[in-house]
């Protein structure tokens, strides 16, 4: 039986989902109203279990709204970076993960959804080294919080430096783990910024492939199957599609404005459910991997963008 707090939680929720399709409402403010529920403990009763799901469905009509040319642009630009980052961090993670006497399989999981798309990345590779749940719960906690530091710190730290939307939208795919938290940060900071986060980020993504490909090979679990995101290769068919019929230009327009808003739903829902209990119980261990990996790659990618 639902209780009367649940329902009053319950509607809550709708009024902020609803209100987050006006213009005054930005995915900063969506984070931070989320943030809040958290804190009060403001839960609705099951939609948590569909947080991923307007988020793709929002990355995919932004699709609608990119340059097949800033796409292609984008891949040929940011190749050499992401087999550098890649490698790099997957290497830090290992050794680090040593050093700090962090569990192999926890260490891996970090490593893996830092270097590519965050949870994803984890949930890919998680089946593949038979890794335990209480160990995909510490590796998605820490990426977790990590991914909703950096959506407040990275803008802040952006433009104090005056970087520019296009280097900011860059240094944002590399170094921050999650697609959300590239989007939201990428929205923050600027529409140009937003543009290149998200396409540079998406393609980063395809690297679950290989990586998962390697990680299998390397632990000889023969026989896994790989969780392709499905959802990249269905905003590649959007971008395509859009730009193969420009004449409908407008409606393209009105499915891009759909997805930006979507999106600060789904920044909304992903800041209202962090777990302030989980968080305090996961290893100090693991966060501080987590932590010195993510200072690692994010102040080298920004140098080396920087220069």
């Amino acid at each position: 039986m639902i209780s009367v707090r649940s329902i009053k939680s319950n509607l809550l929720y709708y009024i902020v989902i609803s209100l987050s399709f006006l213009p005054f409402i930005s995915p900063a403010v969506a984070l931070f109203i989320g943030l809040i529920f958290s804190i009060l403990g403001w839960k609705h009763t099951d939609i948590h279990k569909y947080t991923s799901k307007p988020l793709q469905a929002s990355l995919v009509l932004m699709g609608f709204g990119m340059s097949l040319g800033a796409v292609i642009s984008a891949s040929r630009t940011g190749f050499i970076e992401t087999v550098i980052s890649v490698s790099v961090v997957m290497l830090l993670g290992i050794v680090l993960g040593k050093l700090f006497k962090v569990e192999k399989n926890i260490a891996l999981l970090i490593s893996t959804g830092t270097a590519i798309c965050g949870g994803s990345a984890i949930a890919a590779v998680a089946p593949i080294l038979n890794s335990k749940n209480y160990q995909n719960s510490f590796a998605l906690i820490v990426v977790f919080v990590l991914n909703a530091v950096a959506l407040f710190l990275f803008p802040f730290i952006g433009r104090r430096m005056g970087l520019s939307e296009e280097t900011f939208g860059n240094w944002a795919a590399i170094a921050i783990h999650d697609t959300s938290s590239v989007v939201g940060a990428g929205a923050i900071y600027g529409e140009r910024a937003l543009q290149v986060a998200t396409t540079v980020k998406l393609i980063r993504a395809l690297w679950i492939i290989p990586l998962s490909l390697v990680i299998a090979f390397m632990n000889k679990r023969d026989g896994q199957s790989i969780k392709f995101p499905w959802f990249i290769l269905l905003f590649v068919l959007a971008i395509i599609f859009a730009n193969s019929l420009p004449e409908y230009h407008e409606s393209y327009s009105h499915l891009s404005w759909l997805g930006r808003r979507g999106m600060v739903v789904a920044l909304f829902l992903i800041g209202s459910n962090i777990n302030i209990g989980e968080i305090l119980k996961t290893g100090p261990r693991s966060f501080a991997l987590g932590i010195v990996l993510w200072a690692i790659i994010a102040s080298g990618s920004l140098l080396f963008l920087m220069l």
